[in-house]
């Protein structure tokens, strides 16, 4: 069997669209496929050739900042830069604030919340 990794997180938010596009300008990812999901909702699903995040949203849900409360149960979600700095200047750009930063092995890293109030660790070994 090949080294197993992940290949996709999929995670609720309120607005498929609105997450993609951020996602898009944050890490030059691309929409690799969008529709339907289950239980009426919709679902985008962003990232590389070999990684993504589905973003999803449930057409019959009415949401509340208690549903994005950090670590119910996801803390964060990681993303693997080869620019830190070029990539915090995408998240400053983007009107989110880049928090924690640290400069400790492996690597060197900053925190942001998406709209939603979804946690990202960014990081970059290089």
């Amino acid at each position: 069997m090949a080294f197993p990794r992940i290949e996709h997180v999929n995670v609720t938010v309120t607005d498929p669209e609105r997450a993609a596009r951020l996602m898009e300008a944050l890490f030059d990812w691309k929409v690799r496929w969008q529709g339907p999901a289950r239980d009426g909702g919709r679902a985008i699903h962003v990232g590389s050739d070999v990684h993504y995040i589905a973003l999803y949203t449930d057409a019959n849900a009415t949401y509340t900042e208690e549903d994005f409360v950090k670590g119910r149960p996801l803390n964060h979600i990681g993303v693997e830069v080869d620019d830190l700095d070029a990539t915090e200047a995408r998240v400053i750009a983007a009107g989110l604030v880049p928090f924690s930063h640290g400069d400790y092995e492996p690597g060197r890293r900053f925190y942001f919340f998406d709209p939603d109030g979804i946690e990202y660790e960014v990081v970059s070994y290089g």
